[in-house]
């Protein structure tokens, strides 16, 4: 199997223009509404229609996925939290579902690599990923069945109506892998991308930091292939998100990006998909000093800096009703003309 995207086509610069001048003439000083306007700017560019239509089907996926570089000390939670969170998700308990609940979003979980049985793992890959500071995370063929997996699953989501997705992540340890990405896509040190993860004591730290080293140290050599660096260094939760995020902009489906892991995901997504990132937005900046790299890397500026680390797709869907009013502003706000009021002198 070999892994290829067709080209990207960029959001409509026509309907970017349109939502422009549109904000021009609605009832308020022109850029008043500050990143709220660029905001609804590239929501119609997405749609490719000026005013842009409110959405009507958000939607999280989160990808779950253990990895074996947990056994070695990186994380404060044992692997088996991966597998039980799951169950919370599905019993709607997790943050992410009542944020998406008070958003108005509906939340989907897929188990690409849970190391146990779960009721949603028609999907999975393998149980777990390989131990990637000693150990490839992932098969070549378990990598591209993985992103494989993630494409499939963005053709069933915009077929049912998603009209706005949104990445989640679940999986003990798997900041130490996206650590590994962002680091060898950005060329970073290993002490630069090192952060606290679940909340990992100085000697957890030290350990993580050491992990993340030795598997830099095995990732550099496959660094033109992204599909091979996610084998390498990844695992198949990361590599499904890869997938997802570029098969999203290929359907030309709008995302907003989490923190740190689907971070990860997205630098690998553009290696994938040229161009995708147009077709993302990045709903807020985590408190994981990698994730700042990526975003730097990917040239997006995030909506929201409210030091959140938690993953799920939780800070995305923080970010949602922004992009909501971003949008209803631009369809449902009055003109000058419209609602009789006069305009700049």
């Amino acid at each position: 199997m070999t892994v290829e995207f067709p080209p990207v086509e960029a959001p409509s610069e026509s309907a970017r223009r349109e939502a422009v001048a549109r904000h021009a003439v609605l009832t308020k000083p022109v850029g008043s509404l500050g990143k709220l306007e660029e905001l609804g700017c590239w929501v119609a560019a997405c749609q490719g229609e000026c005013p842009p239509r409110p959405f009507t089907r958000p939607r999280v996926i989160v990808f779950a996925g253990d990895h074996g570089v947990a056994r070695h000390g990186v994380s404060a939670y044992p692997s088996e939290v991966t597998g039980q969170m799951v169950a919370n998700f599905l019993a709607g308990g997790a943050a992410v579902n009542v944020l998406a609940n008070a958003a108005g979003a509906t939340v989907r979980v897929v188990d690409v690599a849970v190391d146990s049985d779960t009721p949603v793992s028609d999907l999975k890959v393998r149980r777990g990923s390989g131990s990637i500071d000693r150990e490839d995370a992932l098969t070549l063929d378990e990598a591209e069945r993985a992103v494989e997996v993630g494409r499939r699953v963005v053709d069933d989501e915009v077929d049912g109506g998603a009209d706005l997705l949104i990445a989640g992540d679940m999986g003990i340890g798997n900041t130490t892998p996206s650590s590994v990405l962002i680091a060898a896509l950005t060329g970073a040190e290993p002490v630069a991308v090192v952060g606290r993860g679940t909340g990992v004591d100085d000697r957890g730290w030290m350990r993580k930091t050491a992990a993340i080293r030795d598997a830099l140290r095995r990732a550099r050599p496959v660094l033109g292939d992204p599909v091979r660096l996610l084998a390498t260094a990844g695992g198949a939760d990361l590599a499904a998100m890869a997938g997802f995020l570029a098969q999203a902009a290929v359907r030309r489906t709008p995302v907003i990006l989490d923190g740190l892991v689907a971070g990860a995901a997205a630098v690998l997504a553009e290696e994938l998909a040229p161009g995708a990132r147009e077709w993302w937005v990045a709903g807020h900046r985590s408190a994981e000093p990698a994730h700042a790299l990526a975003l730097g890397h990917l040239g997006l500026e995030p909506l929201l800096e409210f030091d959140l680390r938690l993953g799920e797709g939780s800070g995305a869907v923080v970010a949602l009703p922004l992009v909501v009013m971003a949008t209803r502003v631009l369809a449902e706000m009055a003109t000058f003309e419209g609602a009789g009021v006069s305009g700049p002198a």
